[in-house]
């Protein structure tokens, strides 16, 4: 255990922790202010990278099916937004990048987790998915994700929610 551990990790049925971060398209988003709406939060380690890359390209290809069932898709690092901006603008993004530089939703979701990096241990998001119901309520949630497929396992969970 390190001392970087939250105190309480999320568990599904937990309400969302309250957090508001600058998205790249210029506003900011407040998790809370989402309910009434399903949503998918996914973190992911850093721009332009192969895994990040495709997760992106895959919620984009998916996104008017999420946005016709009623649900918002919105992608987390700890990237600053000129990074961000880049990044949508290189791949055509159609949803939020939200920038989470002072790593507040990265601490408060527990996905900072330590990683070994060419044998050196170094903190970094660990890639990690939550699905929040219309109560702003976490429904799901998917650490360790494998990118292969994912956007289409949570357009599901999606699809079932009320």
């Amino acid at each position: 255990m390190s001392e970087h551990m939250s105190e309480s990790t999320l568990r599904t049925g937990d309400l969302v922790p309250d957090v508001t971060l600058p998205t790249h398209t210029g506003q900011n988003i407040s998790l809370r202010d989402l309910k009434g709406r399903k949503v998918v939060l996914y973190f992911y380690p850093k721009d332009d990278t192969p895994g990040c890359t495709t997760e992106g390209q895959d919620f984009t290809r998916l996104y008017p099916e999420f946005q016709a069932a009623d649900a918002e898709v919105l992608g987390i690092s700890r990237d600053p937004l000129d990074s961000h901006c880049k990044f949508a603008e290189k791949y055509g993004f159609s949803f939020p990048l939200l920038s989470d530089t002072e790593e507040e939703a990265v601490r408060k979701f527990d996905v900072l987790k330590e990683k070994n990096m060419y044998g050196k241990m170094v903190m970094g998001i660990e890639r990690s998915t939550f699905v929040i119901d219309r109560d702003s309520r976490i429904v799901h949630i998917e650490r360790k994700v494998k990118v292969e497929g994912h956007a289409e396992r949570m357009l599901d969970i999606i699809r079932k929610l009320p």
